[in-house]
């Protein structure tokens, strides 16, 4: 399919526009005068270059500072378009967990939540998750991004959404404080919640996080239900390392597919294990063109690492209603070449940095 500029900015993410010209397109659109945010065109004389003229492609885009601190602070209003006009349909105001500092805030346009609603569903169906099973989701809501992106991925396969809340803010802040047993307690309390759906209703997705999925194993009988019908669990919030990954797959939940999911807020969306791979093989995350690009860089240099090494990873947001470019994520992960077609890098095996800024990472039941 052949697009003019902007109107490539309106490609889904199956018409396999060439990431490049996305990218030419939406840094023009977000700094010009007629379109751009009031955030990103008050931003601009602040930078060391001029995006118009500099930013020609992806690589292009570590020419950006990591700005996502400031998103703690930017009013949400001054993070839309103007560009939109009065056809601007604001879904969702999310925010990250908060887990180093005061919350970072992004928008969810409608026609993003769509975009990031059928690269989901695509990548699910390229897992063989059954069309129409009942789900059930446990996973925060409110003002994190997760909840929603697993309950439209549900309403996408025409499965009705069952879920329970979580709050991870909370038990982060009981771990930090020493508060061990409170985290047991609430714990309990999720399981409790998962136990009288898992058994009372026909379950053909299990969405839940590593803590949660291992905390389900000392259950007998949640496991023997798991085992005996649900057909494919979602992991996903916490990262899983690969013996933990191994376990869970051959000896806990034997019976049914584990696929990995990674996301964050500064994403806008979620990026699925890639399929095929058996769990003798690293969990790889594929970037999501032209729309979500991720690096591996050495924190000390800013330079890519070689392939199959670890590294800091970068992920930048590119779309019409978002531009989030080069920002430095908490999570460190091995650089993987790409899928056929997907621009940038992508990512294997996971995991936390210990420390941001001074700060310890703390993940507890997310």
């Amino acid at each position: 399919m052949k697009y003019d500029s902007p109107a490539v900015l309106d490609a889904g993410p199956s018409d396999g526009v060439d990431p490049d010209e996305f990218v030419r397109a939406a840094v023009r659109w977000h700094f010009d005068p007629e379109t751009g945010s009031r955030y990103w065109l008050d931003r601009a004389e602040r930078l060391a270059f001029d995006p118009r003229r500099d930013v020609k492609g992806v690589d292009d885009l570590a020419l950006f500072p990591d700005l996502s601190d400031e998103l703690r602070q930017v009013p949400v209003a001054d993070l839309i378009p103007r560009g939109y006009g009065g056809d601007a349909r604001l879904l969702n105001v999310f925010d990250s967990g908060g887990t180093t500092g005061a919350p970072k805030r992004v928008v969810q346009l409608d026609d993003w939540m769509r975009h990031s609603t059928a690269q989901v569903d695509s990548r699910l169906r390229e897992h063989g998750l059954p069309v129409g099973a009942q789900w059930l989701t446990v996973a925060p809501t409110g003002p994190h991004l997760v909840g929603d992106v697993l309950q439209r991925a549900a309403a996408s396969l025409g499965g009705p959404g069952l879920s329970i809340d979580m709050d991870p803010r909370w038990v982060r802040k009981l771990i930090a404080t020493g508060r061990a047993d409170e985290v047991e307690s609430y714990t309990d309390h999720l399981v409790e919640q998962c136990r009288r759906i898992l058994l009372t209703q026909d379950i053909g997705v299990l969405a839940a996080t590593t803590p949660l999925l291992e905390r389900f194993a000392r259950e007998d009988d949640l496991l023997e239900r798991i085992n005996g019908s649900v057909r494919a669990i979602v992991w996903g919030g916490t990262h899983m390392d690969p013996d933990t990954r191994h376990l869970l797959a051959t000896e806990v939940f034997p019976e049914v597919p584990l696929i990995g999911m990674y996301g964050n807020t500064m994403m806008l969306t979620a990026l699925l294990e890639r399929a095929g791979l058996d769990v003798s093989q690293p969990c790889v995350f594929d970037p999501v063109s032209p729309y979500v690009f991720l690096s591996v860089v050495d924190p000390a240099t800013g330079e890519r690492v070689g392939f199959g090494e670890r590294g800091q990873v970068i992920v930048s947001h590119v779309s019409k209603s978002m531009l989030i470019p080069h920002n430095a994520e908490r999570d460190t992960a091995v650089r993987v070449r790409p899928a056929g077609g997907h621009a940038g890098d992508a990512v294997a095996d996971v995991a936390p940095v210990p420390t941001v800024k001074g700060e310890t990472v703390i993940e507890g039941v997310y």
